[in-house]
């Protein structure tokens, strides 16, 4: 009994449990690249290390050793990897660091300065970042673990007193290797903890996508790491500005990542196009309004010539039985207006023709392809100057749209192309079979007039969630049933260390790492 409890209880969570609109999966092809362009930043922050003076005394020798600066790092071997707990594992071996620090040595009234180079050999590091979603639903990294070390240390002393510096100089390099030691992991810790961390503040989370809609990027759960890949759930779902709270149930199957013969990955559900058109529907996006010089002009023809051609059948033969009956009703509709009778030149007004989306379209993923079906409103009239409207017809039309994306940068675009159109009357059978000369007008029009608004704006895509100065390249569309994913490679457009200057924020290194020992030695 107690089994099937629980197995109860399993299963209400599981129909509960709400599933990713996207998701994104680096790699190990991706590790190499993120390897040089990290390798890059790592030199560059590893030569920000200050080391404490080194100052004592030994006999009747007073030495200072300061200005101690990092001239050069050459990392002969390193390895980049995923791993299951730690999320990104890089170890450092045998590399080595150029120095130049300043000497100072007093021997009774003898006085010798100057400068000198020195070399650390055999550095090794091991530091491994911790990511996780924060509060907010962001990336972060939120632990760094480093074990560093430094196995022998040289400098070339000379000048008056070198002999004597023959004689301290394994005392003081072995000083400096201590302090060495000591400033390497709080200078990793810092460039994870707060330089990555602003970088990964690039990424959008709740971000507005134009003047009508945003979208929620947050994390569902902490990054998952294999010993190949990394795993991101994101809820990918779009928001009207106006209703910031209001949400899409995710009714839409979980997307499924298997490929991992590209970088990275991402994968998109229906949900995440669903919540898009409805989003804009909520926004009073889907709706056109043509009036006047706006209409195109074969369609304005051919909509007088329907409607008002049976205005002159009317009124020669009332009793005209070939007339359909939606032309008959717009006939009498018209002749029968206070307008027309006291001006038959309102004929001449301008027409409106209105095209109102009447639900939210829906989109359908499967391997063959995308469509997105919309059912909307079309109503006909005249617009008389300073007298009311005359509605001619009004009729519903059914289209399917075919969708293809594609990503361009860090931008995913889609291009819409009318498949399929039909119109048809609400009232009758007969109606609908009158309205079939209107068809192929309609669609021209909404091939030539509707189309292109449609594709300027999606176009211009939407922004997947990755940190500013990385692209996607070489991309690959597969759809699958219910969803899609779509496979490429990275690029980094900027250097890491460009990005995080732009976004760093106020240097914050001594509240947030360890810190370290400056005890003279």
């Amino acid at each position: 009994m107690a089994l099937f409890g629980a197995l109860f209880l399993a299963l209400l969570a599981g129909a509960h449990a709400e599933f990713p609109g996207c998701k994104i999966r680096v790699t190990s092809k991706a590790l190499e690249l993120v390897k040089q362009e990290g390798l890059r930043f790592l030199e560059q922050e590893l030569e920000t290390i200050t080391i404490p003076d080194l100052r004592g005394k030994e006999g009747h020798f007073y030495y200072n050793i300061s200005e101690v600066k990092v001239t050069e790092l050459q990392l002969t071997s390193s390895e980049l990897d995923f791993q299951p707990q730690q999320e990104l594992m890089l170890q450092i071996t045998n590399a080595s660091l150029g120095l130049r620090f300043r000497r100072q040595l007093l021997y009774w009234f003898f006085y010798d300065g100057g400068y000198i180079n020195a070399s650390a050999e055999g550095v090794s590091i091991r530091t491994g970042l911790e990511l996780s979603r924060d509060p907010a639903g962001r990336m972060k990294v939120s632990n760094v673990s480093c074990q560093a070390s430094v196995s022998r240390m040289h400098a070339a002393f000379g000048g008056t007193f070198k002999k004597v510096y023959d004689f301290l100089s394994t005392f003081i390099t072995s000083g400096m290797r201590f302090l060495l030691n000591q400033q390497i992991c709080p200078v990793l810790y810092h460039a994870g903890t707060v330089l990555l961390n602003s970088l990964l503040d690039t990424v959008p989370v709740r971000s507005s996508v134009d003047e009508l809609v945003g979208i929620d990027y947050s994390l569902m759960k902490d990054p998952v790491a294999s010993t190949s890949n990394l795993d991101m759930d994101f809820r990918g779902a779009f928001f009207p500005l106006t209703e910031r709270n209001w949400s899409l149930p995710n009714r839409a199957v979980e997307p499924q990542l298997q490929e991992e013969e590209r970088m990275v990955y991402v994968a998109f559900s229906e949900f995440f196009f669903d919540s898009a058109m409805e989003s804009y529907f909520r926004a009073g996006a889907l709706q056109l309004l043509l009036v006047g010089d706006k209409v195109p002009h074969d369609l304005d023809m051919l909509l007088r010539a329907t409607y008002f051609g049976s205005i002159v059948l009317l009124r020669s033969a009332p009793s005209c039985s070939f007339l359909p009956h939606l032309l008959r009703r717009a006939a009498v509709r018209i002749s029968e207006n206070p307008s027309f009778a006291s001006s038959p030149a309102v004929i001449d007004s301008p027409l409106k023709l209105e095209l109102r989306v009447l639900a939210p379209p829906r989109c359908t993923i499967k391997p063959s392809g995308t469509t997105i079906s919309v059912t909307a409103s079309v109503t006909i009239a005249l617009v008389p100057p300073d007298q009311p409207e005359v509605q001619l017809s009004s009729m519903t039309m059914d289209a399917r749209l075919s969708a293809k994306m594609a990503l361009r940068g860090k931008a995913l675009r889609t291009q819409l192309d009318l498949r399929r159109f039909r119109i048809y009357s609400n009232h009758s059978a007969l109606e609908s079979l009158a309205l079939i000369p209107l068809q192929a007008p309609l669609k021209t029009m909404l091939q030539i007039g509707v189309m292109p608004m449609l594709n300027e704006r999606t176009w211009r895509g939407v922004q997947i969630p990755l940190p500013e100065g990385i692209n996607f390249v070489h991309e690959v569309v597969t759809n699958h049933a219910g969803f899609l994913t779509i496979g490429a490679d990275l690029h980094f457009a900027k250097g890491l260390r460009e990005v995080i200057e732009k976004n760093r924020p106020a240097d914050v290194r001594a509240s947030t790492a360890p810190t370290p020992s400056t005890a003279a030695v």
